[in-house]
């Protein structure tokens, strides 16, 4: 058995391993290669975040889901780019609307030079992405379209929170759907697709990634208040501080409000106060750690990382499909 990838896929398929590692060294070379240009610094800045790393997960997935037709395609590298290079860029630009100082452990690039540049770099991946679609066919052309639609969507609905009388819990798994599902989506709909795939097995896969990309962010929302800051890497409660809502307070909001207990109350003011103090930031992260509200949030991600490994069902026995079943346990109870 070979672990493949940051998630601790196994792979007991010597021929599966082989191919997935040539094809993440390869997407790496394409990443490299599309975040050139003429201008020096356009290269510094593009390739400032791919450079930092990252899990790769979205090209990690559909290298996986290529290998229910044709790995070896064509097609299937260079949409693993595409995906991969569309995530980047969201990043430039969710760090300037974030004013993250950090990312990937380095700084972001709106902190090491300014917004406008940052903004400007996203852009640009966004067009390189673009090119190298054109070249895939009009349905990737499609498919990028409306996956960056759902992109855009996610965000703004987001920014404008939920409307009156609207779950803040349903809104937060549209906005995920849309900011992080979509794309994931386009992973496995991308992957099977290039590799020639039957419609059936495309769509299959678009429905598994939509889920397991749900699972992964809310799994997200659950490390930000139990990382420890060491293996995650992860600084404990980022997000709590910078009041980003995350699942793990909407369902502590949730259980106050039907339970009226003081206790809870007393949490939730804390939660909606000024936690750039130090002090107040470790008490509200700490209770909450406690909380049966973390356990809850900790549970949805499970449910949808099931739900994504229910989807894979109609799929015909294979090593891939063992290792995106094991991926469903890996992204939703991780530790980075």
């Amino acid at each position: 058995m070979t672990v493949v990838g940051p998630f601790g896929v196994s792979v007991r398929d010597p021929a599966l391993e082989a191919d997935v590692q040539a094809g993440l060294s390869a997407v790496e070379a394409g990443l490299a290669e599309a975040t050139k240009s003429d201008v020096p610094f356009i290269t510094e800045t593009a390739q400032h975040l791919v450079r930092a790393g990252g899990k790769r997960f979205r090209p990690l997935l559909l290298l996986l889901a290529a290998q229910f037709g044709d790995p070896h395609a064509p097609g299937v590298v260079p949409s693993a780019v595409v995906v991969e290079l569309t995530h980047l860029a969201t990043l430039y630009h969710d760090d300037i609307m974030d004013e993250a100082e950090m990312r990937r452990g380095v700084p972001s690039a709106n902190a090491r030079w300014n917004n406008s540049v940052a903004v400007l770099t996203g852009d640009f991946l966004f067009s390189r992405a673009s090119t190298i679609v054109a070249d895939l066919g009009p349905a990737a052309v499609r498919i990028q379209a409306e996956a960056f639609e759902r992109l855009v969507t996610g965000q703004i609905l987001e920014t404008a929170g939920p409307r009156e009388g609207e779950d803040p819990i349903s809104h937060h798994l549209d906005v995920i759907a849309g900011k992080t599902g979509s794309l994931i989506a386009v992973a496995g709909r991308m992957g099977a697709l290039m590799s020639g795939a039957s419609e059936a097995v495309v769509h299959v896969l678009a429905q598994y990634g939509e889920r397991i990309g749900i699972a992964f962010q809310l799994a997200d929302d659950v490390l930000d208040i139990t990382s420890d800051g060491g293996e995650s890497g992860k600084t404990p409660g980022t997000d709590l501080r910078e009041g980003v809502v995350t699942l793990p307070v909407l369902r502590l909001r949730e259980m106050a409000a039907r339970s009226g207990s003081p206790d809870d109350l007393a949490l939730c003011e804390l939660l909606g106060g000024d936690l750039t103090d130090d002090g107040r930031h470790a008490e509200a992260l700490a209770a909450l750690r406690a909380h049966p509200a973390l356990t809850r949030a900790r549970q949805d991600a499970l449910s949808f990382a099931e739900q994504a490994r229910r989807t894979l069902e109609p799929l015909p026995d294979c090593s891939a499909k063992t290792a995106l079943a094991e991926l469903c346990d890996a992204v939703a109870d991780r530790t980075s």
